[in-house]
């Protein structure tokens, strides 16, 4: 089974991360920002990732320590359990509709970690969350997993919504890229041998 536990302190963060790639869906987030519960959860279930998360962060100052902290906490779990990713699909892509906003995700599990981020978000906050805190997130992800992240908005007004199809899309295209392709299940995909 692809798993891995991630502990990560620091003077800022205290965090326990678990995550399952062949999982159900399953999702315990208590990271002390509601809105990244949230995204996170909706992230598990689509991704259909087991994913436990426990920070606590110094969230009195503001949340970028713990948001930025869990997405390099996140990133690292999935490196450790792709291991050395024999078998994967290595690429995964999804257009997802989120009422009126309309994102578009595509990753490659290359070994160069990368965001190309293209969302606008109109609103600086949602709730208590700073929404310039959903780059940060994806770009401490991105590059602890050493994956390449394409994270595009066609189309979008409400900074929620934009936000959390970005978290359903996101997860979408990881759970393709992830998936064992049962007839190259011992080969690296690529030609070079190693990613």
């Amino acid at each position: 089974m692809r798993t891995a536990e991630i502990a990560r302190r620091t003077a800022e963060t205290d965090i326990r991360l678990s995550l399952v790639l062949d999982g159900t869906g399953k999702g315990k987030i208590e990271t002390g920002c509601g809105f990244l519960d949230h995204m996170l959860a909706l992230f598990a279930h689509h991704g259909r990732f087991d994913l436990t998360v426990a920070c606590q962060g110094d969230t009195w100052v503001d949340g970028h320590h713990t948001v930025e902290d869990v997405g390099i906490c996140l990133g690292d779990a999935f490196a450790q359990a792709l291991g050395d990713k024999r078998g994967i699909l290595r690429y995964g892509s999804c257009a997802l509709p989120m009422d009126e906003a309309l994102i578009l995700t595509a990753v490659d599990i290359s070994g160069r970690g990368m965001l190309c981020y293209g969302l606008e978000i109109p609103a600086q906050k949602v709730g208590t969350f700073d929404t310039e805190l959903t780059k940060e997130f994806l770009i401490a992800f991105a590059r602890r997993a050493d994956m390449t992240v394409h994270v595009r908005q066609l189309a979008g007004e409400n900074s929620h919504h934009i936000i959390e199809g970005a978290f359903k899309s996101l997860a979408r295209s990881l759970r393709t890229a992830v998936s064992i392709d049962r007839d190259l299940a011992q080969e690296i995909p690529s030609t070079k041998g190693v990613l």
